[in-house]
């Protein structure tokens, strides 16, 4: 891929289905807010609903970022996946979030594990959904590794000419 096409935007339908590719079996992203004053990240477990251009977490009704996401709903989520065999993929997803009492996302996506923060189960009062309607994203595969990358830095020091985000990989934004 020549570094013209590494960063270009890619299409919504071809953006999802590599979104969906990337993220997929990477159980825990970082789901960032803002309080008015300061961002705040935390690590969220992302439920198993396939993207759609939506992603799906489950909470507290009475958590801060419930508050959060109620005074001020465009939200940042992240994934980072490096396999054992040196590939590395990084995706920013930028979107809406809203909190949703979804009862089928619920009972789809529960496990026993979650009781531990919701003692009453499926039905416990305080349990809610937080979708995040993404807008728009970006990612960074790098199937080669860090091999792949290594070349492009010793190639960039060798020839002056500077590596850039995407060298050695694919670095794509999606519009949503």
């Amino acid at each position: 891929m020549s570094k013209a096409d590494s960063n270009q935007a890619i299409g919504r339908d071809e953006g999802i289905n590599k979104l969906r590719e990337l993220i997929k079996g990477i159980n825990i992203a970082m789901l960032t807010t803002y309080d008015g004053n300061m961002i705040h990240s935390r690590p969220m477990a992302t439920q198993d609903v396939e993207f759609d251009g939506d992603l799906w977490f489950f909470t507290g009704k009475d958590s801060a970022k419930v508050d959060e996401i109620k005074r001020n709903p465009d939200v940042n989520v992240t994934y980072s996946s490096k396999s054992r065999i040196g590939e590395d993929s990084y995706v920013s997803v930028s979107g809406r979030a809203s909190v949703v009492y979804d009862k089928e996302i619920i009972d789809k996506n529960w496990s026993e594990y979650l009781r531990a923060y919701f003692p009453q189960g499926k039905e416990d009062p305080n349990l809610t959904c937080i979708k995040v309607e993404a807008h728009r994203a970006e990612y960074w595969d790098y199937p080669s590794g860090s091999i792949a990358r290594m070349i492009h830095f010793v190639k960039g020091v060798v020839t002056g000419e500077p590596a850039k985000p995407g060298d050695g990989g694919e670095n794509k934004k999606i519009a949503m």
